[in-house]
């Protein structure tokens, strides 16, 4: 959603790496680009002014001035106030002292509240918490039915005692949920509630009539993160009319540009709680503002990307693989393993989702989501279309087996070569990084190898790659070398053909695992 904001944001800190000192005219310069970059993204223009007043009231006293790197300064204040924007610190749901604790969803039809509540119902599941999800929106045709699926796959109960579609009082069915989970020792009821195409009075005093009955511990409000300002208005709305405690946006993961999460949280007062950013009920989490205004500024989000590994691997399994990796060339690591942790990284997300969570992929964004994420599936039929013995031993895979697999993986003969290849290659780096060498080229990384002695054997290594002097020689040097990029270039993900579309572009060192 943000892609278009950070763009603009990067390309104007671009303009202030390197500078030694910052005049006055390179803020206003800086200030004034990032102005025009929030006002794009749709940003509520009181915000965006009083952004711009505090960045540059900062960036004009000594904290920049003084500082050793004063573009890195900068960045640091406009990340500073991008967090105060959207909240400052992260918002807890606050839990009844007596339990059940009431949630109350509000806002508009077509707002994502009905599948928004499946996806708290299992979020507050997984916390190891009891919910149970209230029909209490009996106006839109099978929203009654459509809650009843979503609890069903989210592994979470239902009350839902009317039939909808205009039958039934939501008052009463609202206030009844709150006996049924008592009863059924449920400690968190959250209440699906009807929505409107607009704002308007009757919808107003339903959802007033229902706070009124069940007196809620949070009221959460919400509001499809694409229409932009309308957003804000209809929140403002809300507030006023029956008011709510924090905000919930839904479909980040849509191309708007965005302004309605830097602006609801200013102009309404209330937090930003939580975050739906995809269709899956998985796709959900707490709403944290410095990893959103790291996400804007490129600066990746690698608290969430540890939080989610941390949920999919567990502690002896990781260390299992590392024994393994760590023994003699990562001998003992097989396809087996391979296979496993590829699923295992599934269960985490999107691949293309997962890599933008590191710092600086917005610049290579659109490689990414160039990425077929049915690579994945067809490297595990490979790997699944093999013997015990070929995933044991990849290296008694001969022509003939080469050849079976490929028919039984419905792939080519040369897909099933590439991926054994790259197998080695990526296993003998994971051992190297197991065993303490690291990567090559990352210096100053600690584990991470890429030191200054190893750069003065690659610069010797080099040297001995030089041009020959004999014409003929020198001609075959060059086609070889011209056949390596061909080969580095010429297939997709996990070593298969490409699908169609622009590669992604890594670096030289990972081109050969993942070309």
């Amino acid at each position: 959603m943000f892609d278009t904001l950070s763009d603009r944001l990067s390309a104007t800190f671009k303009s202030l790496r390197g500078k030694g000192r910052l005049s006055e005219a390179d803020i206003d310069a800086t200030a004034r680009e990032i102005r025009i970059a929030l006002l794009e993204a749709d940003v509520a223009l009181p915000v965006v002014r009083a952004f711009i007043k505090r960045v540059k009231e900062r960036a004009l006293g000594a904290e920049v001035s003084r500082a050793l790197n004063p573009a890195q300064q900068f960045i640091k204040i406009v990340n500073d106030e991008l967090v105060e924007i959207l909240g400052g610190e992260t918002r807890r749901l606050r839990f009844a002292k007596q339990p059940p604790t009431v949630i109350m969803l509000a806002g508009l039809q077509g707002a994502g509240k009905t599948t928004l509540a499946g996806k708290l119902g299992k979020w507050l599941k997984d916390q190891g918490h009891s919910p149970v999800l209230v029909a209490a929106d009996l106006q839109r045709p099978n929203a009654v039915n459509q809650l009843s699926i979503v609890a069903e796959r989210a592994g979470v109960a239902v009350y839902a005692p009317e039939p909808g579609n205009g039958v039934g009082d939501p008052v009463k069915v609202a206030k009844d949920s709150i006996d049924f989970a008592k009863n059924k020792l449920h400690d968190i009821v959250i209440v699906d509630t009807a929505g409107r195409l607009g704002v308007d009075a009757e919808m107003m005093q339903q959802a007033a009539d229902i706070r009124d009955a069940i007196q809620p511990d949070e009221i959460l409000f919400v509001v499809d993160a694409m229409i932009g300002q309308d957003a804000v208005n209809t929140a403002e709305a809300f507030r006023d009319g029956v008011g709510f405690d924090g905000v919930v946006l839904s479909k980040l993961d849509g191309d708007a540009r965005g302004g309605a999460a830097l602006s609801i949280r200013q102009v309404t007062g209330k937090p930003i709680m939580f975050a739906s950013n995809g269709e899956k009920l998985e796709d959900f989490d707490a709403f944290h503002p410095d990893r959103m205004a790291s996400r804007i500024l490129d600066m990746g989000d690698l608290l969430t990307l540890i939080e989610q590994a941390e949920k999919t691997f567990s502690r002896e399994e990781a260390e299992r693989m590392a024994s393994k990796l760590a023994s003699k060339k990562g001998q003992d690591f097989t396809l087996d393993d391979f296979l496993a942790q590829m699923e295992q990284v599934r269960k985490m997300g999107s691949i293309s989702k997962l890599l933008g969570m590191l710092p600086g992929m917005a610049q290579i964004k659109d490689q990414i989501n160039n990425i077929d994420e049915r690579d994945v599936d067809r490297t595990a039929a490979i790997i699944k279309s093999m013997t015990p013995a070929e995933r044991q031993d990849p290296t008694i895979i001969n022509g003939s087996r080469r050849a079976r697999i490929a028919k039984g993986a419905g792939v080519e003969v040369s897909a099933v070569k590439n991926l054994v290849e790259r197998f080695f290659e990526a296993r003998k780096m994971m051992s190297r990084m197991a065993q303490g060498g690291g990567f090559p080229g990352m210096p100053g990384i600690p584990g991470m190898g890429g030191g200054p002695g190893r750069a003065r054997k690659q610069q010797k290594k080099a040297k001995g790659r030089q041009r020959s002097g004999n014409p003929m020689k020198r001609k075959q040097q060059e086609q070889e070398a011209a056949a390596r990029r061909a080969a580095a270039q010429g297939g997709g993900a996990f070593g298969l053909p490409q699908q169609g579309g622009q590669g992604f572009e890594l670096p030289e060192e990972f081109k050969k695992f993942m070309s």
